[in-house]
């Protein structure tokens, strides 16, 4: 009898939990449904906790390593200034579809006024409140790195580590021996991952189930096509990246996609990115791409290139607004795609960071922020779409910047983390 693979475990797990959260949901009681729903979502908490407690050394150990085996502050400023490249121009891409299909099918007015989550968004919005320029650059620079990696700050660590990392390389021989210290600790860590991912099915299994209890399947005839338009600019945005990717990979893009499937399948499950972060970073190795560029660029991409977000930011934003009758003409959208490319940069560590940022962008544009609470409910099917392009979107960058760096190679054969 032929072995089941983990990402077949993954989609018996996604169905178990659809059907097991439909019959809760269905059956049971008001008062039991939100402490199943609690009491499942565990499962995916210990998931998701024994990811985190690899990211932070995982992105520190690579990350030094990476520039420091690109040699010198020239080399690190040309990888650099080509990941930057493609980030911003995937960005404005992915912002610029989300506004245009924003405007072409008006999913505001598919909207259900009845059925906003209104307690939900007192929450979001309150952390908007918080939300300034002062504490953005809080979030972007360290104080402590050992509290940044205690809090999981992926941009505090890219911070840190890119100075640790120059510094090293810059001091010839004395650093050599640290570097490949932290190059062993890193395999450890790899290693580990393997291990960790023995528990995606469960986090997988809750994190459905604990949906589909609290929401039931009811929420789709409300939101059906406001999901449904979604879904079709995500798709879109797919194939402007997969278009640029196969222009730049050939046909080593259907290999690079046959490689991330099980990555995009968890990111697609659990709606976390930081949860396929380390399989990732094997993955990419083992597609081809040198460890100094998946250590470099992974990490950048995590703070700087989320795609499926930075469109679901101007989708949101747009359809709170056609909901309220709030017009906004070309210009004024323009520049909300601007600010929201900005303000968007280096808040990849809050909770549900695309939210909040769309909710202080409605009150910058005179659009009532607790219009957030009329996209919650089905907020979770869309963050599984945006969380999948995220991830889709990151791999491409770093491959390309490898392609590009002349630093691609053959696909591995062997397993690095298992």
């Amino acid at each position: 009898m032929k072995k089941i693979s983990l990402t077949g475990w993954i989609l018996i797990a996604m169905a178990l939990g659809i059907i097991t959260g439909y019959l809760v949901h269905a059956n049971a009681s008001a008062a039991f449904i939100p402490k199943f729903s609690s009491n499942i979502r565990l499962l995916t908490k210990i998931f998701l906790f024994l990811v985190q407690m690899i990211i932070a050394p995982l992105v520190f150990s690579t990350l030094v390593v990476g520039i420091a085996k690109l040699g010198d502050m020239k080399s690190v400023g040309r990888v650099g200034g080509k990941a930057l490249l493609w980030f911003i121009s995937a960005s404005l891409i992915s912002l610029l579809l989300g506004m245009l299909f924003v405007n072409f099918f008006h999913p505001g007015t598919a909207i259900d006024l009845s059925n906003a989550d209104v307690a939900a968004a007192k929450d979001l919005v309150g952390k908007t409140q918080e939300f300034s320029l002062e504490t953005f650059v809080e979030h972007v620079f360290p104080r402590s790195v050992v509290e940044a990696m205690a809090n999981n700050s992926i941009l505090q660590l890219v911070v840190f580590s890119v100075f640790f990392g120059i510094a090293t390389a810059s001091i010839g021989e004395k650093g050599k021996p640290l570097v490949k210290a932290l190059d062993a600790f890193a395999h450890v860590i790899l290693k580990m991952v393997g291990y960790v991912m023995i528990f995606a099915p469960l986090g997988v299994f809750g994190a459905i189930a604990a949906v589909i209890a609290t929401k039931g399947l009811d929420v789709f005839r409300f939101y059906g096509l406001y999901l449904l338009y979604f879904i079709i600019g995500i798709a879109s945005l797919w194939s402007v990246l997969l278009l640029v990717g196969f222009l730049i990979l050939r046909n080593r893009l259907p290999q690079l996609l046959k490689r991330i499937a099980q990555p995009l399948l968890v990111a697609f499950s659990t709606t976390s990115s930081e949860a396929v972060f380390p399989k990732l970073t094997t993955e990419l190795e083992r597609f081809g791409c040198k460890d100094k560029i998946v250590s470099f660029i992974l990490p950048l991409g995590y703070s700087f290139n989320l795609d499926g977000s930075m469109m679901y930011m101007t989708f949101a934003s747009l359809a709170i607004a056609q909901a309220y009758g709030v017009h906004l003409d070309t210009g004024t959208q323009l520049t909300m795609l601007l600010v929201l490319m900005l303000t968007s940069k280096g808040i990849a560590g809050v909770p549900r960071a695309s939210l909040v940022v769309v909710t202080a962008t409605c009150s910058m544009f005179h659009i009532p922020p607790e219009g957030i609470a009329l996209i919650l409910p089905i907020d979770h099917f869309c963050d599984m779409f945006r969380t999948m392009t995220n991830v889709l979107g990151n791999a491409l960058a770093t491959t390309v910047v490898s392609k590009w760096e002349g630093e691609l190679s053959e696909e591995l054969k062997t397993d690095l983390a298992v």
